[in-house]
């Protein structure tokens, strides 16, 4: 889809006033090969309406709700259109390619080639990109009892949980596990991606800020494939992303970290903790960028064949 550079690439945003769209949009008003195309108010619902406009851009975002995401997509007829989807309802489809172009050499490729791509979700992303190489390169056994704990800022709820935040009259609200019941959405895509035999034991918790993330994930050396240091995992990470410009492996040399450093950007960055006998990994990223709008800004890139870092921040 490679076109002269005075042609703009007509784009599509379903769900323009969610907060990943509104987000992908800040991203794409700055971008002069652009045009994004947005239905009027009053025809959000009206179904020919949605239709025409789908089949008449180059790529179209999802940002809606999982039955909305899997009936827009059923609307999309038009073979030279691309689909982005940043809800769950694509994410282990094998129809759909996974969109974190990071994830192994051949990613990219599958991403350029692709009609339809579904967006990881920020958990999982932060998960994934940790967990990966150490399981393919048999480190992490598949059928390791793999815990994960996440922490994020409220704006990976929606509107809903936002406006209770932001309109809320009392003191700042504590931290909040949420998905008790230990089936959150994100975890079939965290246990398929990464090729675990089982799903992990994931905890989130949201916290009284609006965005900004970590997920981490606790390692014990003796239950793994072969004994590794805190050293060893760092240094596995930083070859195995050595090439790719939003993914860092930091210093581990500091007994805190700020959950919101990576704000405003679409970095991950990694850090390993620990000894001898207790590993810690931790992914930092911030939610509404690599964990949602800049990682579908990313792949619309890719699948555009500009540059991948095209209108986000490192």
């Amino acid at each position: 889809m490679l076109r002269d550079k005075q042609v703009n690439y007509k784009i599509f945003v379903d769900g323009q006033e969610g907060t990943t769209g509104l987000k992908i949009h800040d991203y794409l008003s700055v971008r002069k090969d652009i045009e994004v195309l947005k239905i009027d108010h009053d025809k959000r619902k009206d179904i020919n309406a949605k239709r025409a406009l789908l089949n008449e851009v180059d790529v179209v975002f999802l940002c809606l709700p999982d039955d909305a995401a899997r009936e827009s997509a059923s609307l999309v007829t038009n073979p030279n259109t691309r689909v982005i989807d940043g809800s769950t309802a694509h994410r282990v489809d094998p129809d759909w390619v996974y969109g974190l172009p990071e994830l192994n050499k051949q990613q990219r490729e599958r991403i350029r080639e692709a009609k339809r791509v579904t967006v990881p979700g920020c958990h999982a992303t932060g998960f994934v990109i940790a967990m990966y190489p150490l399981v393919c390169q048999g480190i992490v056994p598949k059928d390791y009892p793999v815990v994960c704990h996440s922490i994020t800022g409220y704006s990976g709820g929606g509107r809903s949980l936002i406006a209770q935040y932001e309109t809320a009259t009392t003191d700042p609200k504590a931290p909040k596990h949420y998905a008790l019941g230990l089936n959150h959405k994100h975890l079939p895509e965290m246990q398929k991606v990464v090729g675990l035999d089982n799903p992990p034991v994931f905890t989130p918790t949201v916290a009284d800020y609006y965005n900004g993330m970590t997920v981490s994930i606790p390692l014990i050396p003796r239950l793994l494939s072969r004994v590794v240091t805190p050293s060893d995992v760092a240094e596995i990470l930083s070859e195995y992303y050595a090439d790719e410009k939003f993914i860092q492996v930091m210093p581990a040399d500091q007994d805190s970290i700020d959950t919101l450093g990576c704000n405003g950007t679409n970095r991950v960055e990694l850090f390993v903790f620990g000894n001898k006998d207790r590993i810690l990994l931790i992914s930092r990223l911030d939610n509404l960028g690599k964990g949602a709008s800049g990682a579908a800004v990313q792949n619309m890139n890719i699948m555009l064949g500009v540059d991948e870092s095209a209108g986000i921040a490192c």
